[in-house]
């Protein structure tokens, strides 16, 4: 029975992706640190901030301490909010089945971005009050593939519906990338995957993949759930 549905962020609500990786860029491309697109898809999408700092500064052999790491995601966030400050569209059919499932079955967002990121797009799509759990990387020291957040997510689900027994086998994780597979199954949460980022072949460790979410409907996923 599907006890609850944990929403990723970039990647499956909105594609903020490229706004991510131009905002990176603004921060490393000064101190020759910069990297394509290609290999920030192959190598850092997925990481929260933090890690994807310290992976640019290890590929560069270079030491990172944690002042001036603090001061990076300092920047990356100022130049994020520039870029985020235009309407950002979100993928077809998310927001439709948000509201939808939002009152009906315990709902979370689990996030490795930070929540500063997160809010003044879910203010602009109007699901800020949708979710009942929200998980960002503030609230965890390891971001994804690392299971912690879809842990915490559950955790969190079942202190804010106590007459529940909200277990991992009972939730779905909609997700987009391996590293976000990677977490939710880790934590023993089933994953729904969408094409959105990677090809079907690159998610064969999700449960079921589909191309979008739109036409997916609360019925559909309880049905195949």
């Amino acid at each position: 029975m599907l006890s609850a549905v944990i929403f990723d962020f970039d990647g499956i609500i909105v594609d903020t992706e490229p706004l991510h990786y131009k905002a990176f860029q603004e921060v490393l491309v000064p101190l020759g640190l910069g990297y394509s697109w290609e290999e920030y898809i192959s190598r850092y999408i997925g990481f929260d901030d933090r890690d994807a700092f310290r992976e640019a500064y290890r590929v560069a052999g270079k030491a990172l301490g944690d002042a001036e790491l603090h001061e990076l995601i300092r920047a990356k966030a100022g130049a994020f909010q520039n870029l985020i400050a235009c309407n950002v569209e979100p993928y077809p059919g998310v927001v439709e089945l948000i509201n939808e499932i939002s009152g009906k079955v315990p709902l979370a967002l689990c996030s490795g971005a930070l929540l500063t990121d997160i809010l003044p797009i879910l203010r602009q799509l109007d699901i800020e009050e949708e979710f009942d759990v929200v998980v960002t990387a503030d609230d965890v020291h390891a971001s994804k593939p690392d299971p912690a957040s879809y842990a915490l997510a559950v955790k969190r689900l079942n202190t804010y519906f106590p007459q529940y027994d909200i277990v991992p086998a009972g939730c779905l994780a909609i997700e987009d990338t391996p590293a976000g597979i990677a977490s939710a199954t880790g934590a023993g949460i089933k994953v729904l995957a969408v094409t959105n980022s990677y090809p079907e072949e690159k998610l064969t460790k999700a449960w079921r993949v589909v191309d979008s979410l739109d036409g997916v409907s609360l019925d559909s996923l309880r049905t195949i759930f």
